[in-house]
């Protein structure tokens, strides 16, 4: 078995909030993802996301507390950034490139969740030459 075919994909990410209906919807309503379900009587729901689920909880002790940074890829980090900020959404920044290899440019727009999170916009763009 290679290193690489151990581990086959991302199914799940944990994404800690403190309370699960602000965060419905603000995932499902501001961001636009498609919830999957809610737990009834306990404080977790689960979004899709590409091919990822998220699972958004509130975690049981402060161990398990999640501190990622999540990046969602768009087709355009410009026309994102315009469409969620007429949603409410304030950026820390406007989308700006981190990195030009020649080929390919990187731009990222950070953004918070009610939480906290750490959450951004991301853009990969051909060169045009």
């Amino acid at each position: 078995m290679t290193e690489s075919s151990l581990l086959q994909s991302i199914g799940q990410i944990h994404i800690s909030v403190t309370d699960i209906d602000r965060a419905v919807r603000f995932y499902r309503d501001t961001l636009g993802m498609q919830l999957l379900f809610q737990v009834p009587s306990q404080p977790m729901a689960f979004f899709q996301c590409g091919e990822v689920r998220l699972y958004m909880g509130v975690p049981e002790s402060e161990e398990f507390r999640s501190k990622s940074v999540h990046y969602y890829r768009v087709n355009s980090v410009d026309d994102a950034f315009a469409e969620l900020q007429g949603r409410g959404v304030e950026f820390r920044e406007k989308p700006h490139m981190v990195h030009d290899d020649g080929t390919n440019q990187l731009w990222l727009a950070f953004f918070n969740d009610p939480d906290g999170n750490h959450l951004a916009l991301m853009e990969e763009r051909a060169v045009q030459g």
